[in-house]
């Protein structure tokens, strides 16, 4: 389950003038739930933006598997890079 070192097509043609970016900095089904959560994860697919791997509820993960959704971009502040969940694929911008 390690990273791929090679760039899948889906961030290969990622399109960085038209990023998704949420800026309340909160996991939507976490607020709802009364939850909390580690960090977040922006889905560029539909915007919404969910709680990471390391957050208890793994709502990104969760919603990839879902609606198969595959990159998201952290929404943490100061951190520019995007991830696809289908094929464990990595980049930085």
């Amino acid at each position: 389950m390690g990273l791929n070192t090679k760039i899948c097509n889906h961030l290969e043609n990622f399109d960085l003038q038209n990023i998704k970016k949420d800026d309340t900095y909160e996991c939507a089904i976490c607020i709802e739930n009364g939850d909390s959560w580690v960090h977040l994860r922006t889905c560029q697919e539909c915007g919404i933006t969910l709680c990471c791997d390391s957050s208890p509820n793994k709502h990104a993960s969760k919603h990839f598997k879902k609606h198969e959704h595959s990159v998201v971009i952290s929404a943490e502040p100061n951190e520019n890079w995007a991830w696809c969940y289908e094929h464990k694929s990595f980049i930085q911008f």
